[in-house]
């Protein structure tokens, strides 16, 4: 059995490498070994197959070799072609995988690292994230040597990797999500990604409510002092 693999929406060809036509050569998909294509005397014909799910995408050419066009992830499983005549029968069989699209991994800032004592505002907290995949895997590098990583089996689910770097760090560091055949990188830019917090985060959070407190006790004092003012001067 030969395996090939192919990203959705590409194409793909299945080849018997047959030396010689023969008589008749039959392509079925799936465990149930539905007819898909067939060549009998010189004349080829296509099939939709289970739920119609290759109409008008497929071709086939009479040395036997079968094209699917614009493929689906429900493409996926095993193939055979059984070629009749001359000395005998002859069965290739092949396991096709079709791997959904990558999305491209997203690096945000961690956003509870802000509201975090000012002691830990020298590192950067950053997260790589990616939605909605499967067989994949998505990894932090740095230069080319691998940080952490994390894989996603067959269930479709969101995935984040964490990652925490000095604010002053010039190495290079990138995301990569990646299936078996193919990849893409985000690169981090750090001078982006790990500005300083707002103001009203720079020092903790105890330290701005006491400034809260502090200012509204100075305003209350302000008001007492205006209407004491006021009362002296009427009771002259």
């Amino acid at each position: 059995m030969k395996s090939m693999s192919v990203i959705e929406g590409d194409s793909v060809t299945l080849k018997p490498n047959v030396a010689i036509l023969r008589n008749k050569i039959l392509w079925r998909f799936g465990d149930q070994g539905s007819l898909i294509a067939l060549i009998d005397a010189g004349q080829i014909s296509l099939f939709d197959g289970p739920d119609g799910r290759f109409k008008d995408r497929l071709k086939l050419n009479h040395t036997g070799s079968l094209t699917i066009t614009n493929t689906r992830t429900s493409d996926s499983g095993p193939y055979e072609v059984n070629i009749k005549g001359g000395a005998g029968d002859q069965v290739r069989k092949f396991n096709l995988t079709v791997y959904p699209r990558l999305p491209v991994p997203a690096i945000t800032r961690d956003s509870t690292q802000c509201s975090q004592s000012s002691s830990s505002l020298s590192n950067c907290s950053l997260l790589c994230s990616v939605l909605n995949v499967n067989h994949v895997t998505l990894s932090w590098y740095k230069g080319k040597s691998l940080l952490s990583s994390i894989s996603v089996p067959d269930l479709r689910s969101s995935i984040s990797l964490h990652l925490e770097v000095e604010n002053q760090d010039k190495n290079t560091y990138t995301c990569v999500l990646n299936n078996p055949i193919r990849n893409h990188t985000k690169h981090l830019d750090i001078s982006q990604f790990c500005q300083p917090c707002p103001e009203i985060y720079c020092c903790g959070f105890t330290e701005p409510v006491t400034r809260l407190v502090i200012a509204a006790l100075v305003g209350v004092a302000a008001v007492a002092f205006v209407v004491y003012d006021i009362r002296s001067r009427d009771a002259k």
